[in-house]
């Protein structure tokens, strides 16, 4: 009698677990360019936002992860300090990296928003009505990247050799335990919202683009299968 008891109360708890998970969805759709002289990227992005979860949201927190290279006060900055390397405290315009031009509307209408009080590269997205369960928002906004130098983490260039890696401004990861607004860090994993991407890229003609995905443009497809056959004719002749 005990035994089944006890195999009953498992059972609920397991049904209740179930019933108390949910995952967020974000929807990118992002138009970027390149300026190669400045070390710069200049994009628009509109991110629709489900909320899966049974909760009302007053606001959201957004990512703005190119602001951990901004100086020498932020958490990247102190991680890197802490394991000996001070690359950013006190760095040069040449080595520092961030986002700016900034403007989040939904609708055409701007929202307000302010920086995290600890962390700059966080910021908190305020809406002008709840986004109750079920409900979606389209969220809009222009951006600016300054490139850091590829010395310091992920994200940067080495000359015109570049490394983007967690460059737009994206939600950070609500769930059951509530948000997740933590830093960009040089070690560690980025807990993200799944969803759909639509991204556009535009660089200059002489840059080959490294990404997961399956290229579409023959033009680009043609490129590169010239550049694999120069290269291997290249390699043949150095046997």
């Amino acid at each position: 009698m005990n035994y089944r008891l006890l195999i009953a109360f498992f059972a609920a708890l397991n049904t209740v677990s179930a019933q108390q998970y949910f995952q967020q969805e974000v929807n990118y759709t992002i138009k970027v360019s390149l300026d190669d002289a400045h070390h710069i990227l200049r994009g628009y992005e509109t991110f629709e936002y489900v909320n899966n979860s049974p909760d009302e949201l007053d606001f959201l927190y957004i990512h703005l992860w190119p602001n951990a290279y901004k100086n020498g006060k932020t958490a990247l900055a102190k991680q890197l300090k802490a394991s000996g390397d001070e690359i950013l405290i006190s760095a040069p315009d040449s080595i520092t990296g961030y986002i700016d031009s900034l403007d989040f509307s939904v609708d055409g209408k701007s929202l307000a928003w302010n920086y995290h009080t600890e962390h700059i590269d966080i910021a908190k997205l305020m809406l002008k009505e709840p986004l109750g369960p079920g409900e979606r928002i389209s969220v809009s906004t222009p951006f600016r990247v300054k490139l850091p130098s590829g010395q310091v983490s992920r994200l940067g260039h080495v000359g015109e050799s570049y490394q983007i890696t967690q460059w737009y401004p994206k939600p950070a990861v609500y769930d059951e335990n509530g948000w997740h607004e933590m830093p960009y860090l040089n070690q560690g994993e980025f807990y993200s919202e799944y969803g759909s991407f639509d991204v556009s890229i535009t660089l200059p003609a002489n840059y080959v683009v490294g990404a997961t995905g399956d290229l579409q443009t023959q033009s680009e497809i043609d490129f590169l299968t010239e550049k694999v056959k120069a290269t291997e004719e290249k390699i043949a002749k150095l046997d």
